[in-house]
């Protein structure tokens, strides 16, 4: 079992550490946060190999993190007597019960008395006077000079390890990069095994070969064969004929081609080409893997296909140590938000100090945009479509951009408990949410009285209208405006403020509609507040 991670100017991270849960890890975060470069670099520190060659016929200047190569250039060409090249280090802890000595030691970054295995690319003592050669110019040098790098594969006791010195395997699931053939191939032997008997293999065999004999006399064939005997021998002496080859590369389970309703197996859906994929691959990986790696299984899935899709990750991982990325809610409720890990460039924030009462709340809601809360830096929540209108018009008067142009989501939680969210929030301290919220009636310090426990935050704002005599968005629209405007806005012509109150109440998203599109209103302070 693996128990963190240190890794050191590789791609996205220059000093990063994360600790692993020991059954399952979802990793979420922004593009190029560096999901999939969590689940590189454990295949890297585990197999001493990437995109399946040898790490150092793979090492490559832009392997590095770019900060770090900047302040490496930017120290040669200041004439820095002690500018080195960065070094990639990648540090894998494996728990204390892994029998293995050579894995023992306090070779890490952590400087920890740990099991675990290390990936080192550094500049080769060996090749030192080439390097001084060539830096003499600093202004020659762009790039890391990665031809004069070693490789190190060790355990953290310094010593050099194998493939056998590691008692841990892992296996990558990404069906992106699953080849279709031979997944083909493996669906085929796997239906055949679990369906066929012996006798009626041998019957499938027989019936492969007699088609393939059979071509050779078909009579198109045979007139074929008899014009190319008689073609010129410029190349050689040897008739030339045409055949069908009977050796046992081209047997049936290397020829046959899936269908799936009668369609071939490659022109089915993305959603179902993807769906077999993963699961092929799990049927074929998971016995002998320790730790699964998945690769945004939700690619190309509607909702019910990937619930059935995470429900068989699920059992089929049962008692193995699984990392996920993803970008989907569902695939995070349905596994559990305790199990989240929220990438930033120096670790992972998890989420695993949720009660357990809103865990099991957002399980329920699996469908539901649980990860655009931890995703925003800034997000509004509202309580429903009309406000979440007026909202984003509301910021579009006050930035000059919609909220979606400037980073911010404004997030429509469809009447469902402002709480659970702020749950979420509140131990993100790094997300600023505001929530936009009706008074209903009752005094405003009552409303923020509900989220006493939240306000404490400085990330976490409560916007309410004052005035309890305006309970809902409509009647403070209306306070905020004369009649005369929203008329005009609406398209109406109502001689009293009761009748056009009524009628904005019976239309709420007509009238957010009308407000979103309109010329510029005065917004309910409570609004303004939220979107400033």
């Amino acid at each position: 079992m693996l128990t963190g991670i240190s890794i050191r100017n590789f791609r996205a991270f220059r000093n990063f550490e994360l600790e692993f849960d020991p059954t399952m890890n979802i990793l979420v975060g922004d593009n190029d946060a560096g999901k999939s470069t969590i689940l590189e670099a454990i295949g890297l520190a585990l197999t001493n190999r990437l995109r399946g060659r040898a790490f150092s016929q793979e090492l490559s200047p832009f392997l590095f993190h770019q900060g770090a190569v900047k302040d490496y250039l930017q120290a040669l060409r200041n004439g820095a007597v002690d500018a080195r090249p960065p070094e990639i280090i990648i540090d894998l802890f494996l728990s204390d019960a892994t029998e293995s000595a050579v894995l023992r030691g306090a070779n890490n970054l952590r400087r920890a008395d740990r099991c675990g295995v290390r990936i080192r690319a550094y500049l080769n003592p060996d090749f030192a006077p080439e390097y001084e050669e060539f830096i003499k110019d600093p202004t020659q040098v762009q790039l890391i000079p990665t031809e004069y790098y070693r490789v190190d594969w060790l355990g953290f006791s310094g010593n050099p390890i194998t493939f056998r010195s590691v008692p841990a395997t892992a296996s990558l699931i990404d069906a992106s990069n699953i080849q279709l053939q031979s997944g083909v191939d493996y669906y085929l032997n796997h239906i055949i095994s679990q369906n066929l008997e012996a006798g009626q293999r041998v019957g499938l065999t027989r019936a492969y070969r007699n088609l393939q004999q059979g071509f050779a006399n078909d009579d198109a064939i045979r007139k074929i064969n008899e014009e190319l005997r008689g073609a010129p021998r410029e190349v050689s002496d040897r008739e030339l004929t045409l055949g069908i080859d009977l050796s046992h590369r081209a047997s049936w389970e290397n020829s046959l081609v899936p269908h799936l309703d009668e369609l071939p197996y490659q022109y089915v859906g993305k959603g179902e080409q993807s769906t077999l994929k993963i699961l092929l691959a799990l049927n074929k990986q998971v016995a002998d893997a320790h730790i699964l790696l998945v690769e945004e299984p939700e690619n190309h899935l509607s909702f019910p296909n990937l619930g059935r899709l995470v429900k068989k990750i699920g059992d089929k991982c049962a008692g193995k140590q699984v990392f996920i990325t993803t970008h989907s809610s569902f695939v995070l409720n349905k596994l559990g938000l305790d199990n989240l890990v929220l990438l930033t460039a120096d670790g992972g924030f998890r989420l695993n100090q949720l009660s357990s009462d809103t865990r099991n709340y957002f399980r329920k809601l699996s469908g539901y945009d649980t990860l655009r809360v931890v995703l925003a830096r800034r997000s509004i929540l509202v309580e429903g479509p009309s406000d979440e209108l007026v909202v984003q018009r509301a910021y579009l008067d006050r930035h000059g951009c919609l909220p979606s142009e400037d980073g911010v989501d404004v997030i429509n939680i469809r009447g469902l408990s402002f709480k659970r969210f702020l749950d979420i929030a509140a131990l993100l301290p790094q997300n600023q949410v505001a929530v936009v919220t009706d008074n209903d009636g009752k005094d405003a310090a009552a409303v923020r009285g509900k989220y006493a426990a939240y306000t404490s935050k400085p990330n976490i704002k409560i916007c309410v209208g004052e005035d309890k005599a305006f309970k809902t968005l409509e009647p403070q629209l209306l306070n905020a405006n004369d009649l005369v405007l929203l008329n005009r806005v609406l398209g109406k012509a109502f001689s009293s403020s009761q009748d056009l109150l009524d009628y904005m109440k019976n239309n709420k998203t007509t009238v957010a509609l009308a407000v979103f599109d309109g010329e510029t209103i005065t917004m309910p302070e409570y609004i303004r507040d939220a979107v400033a």
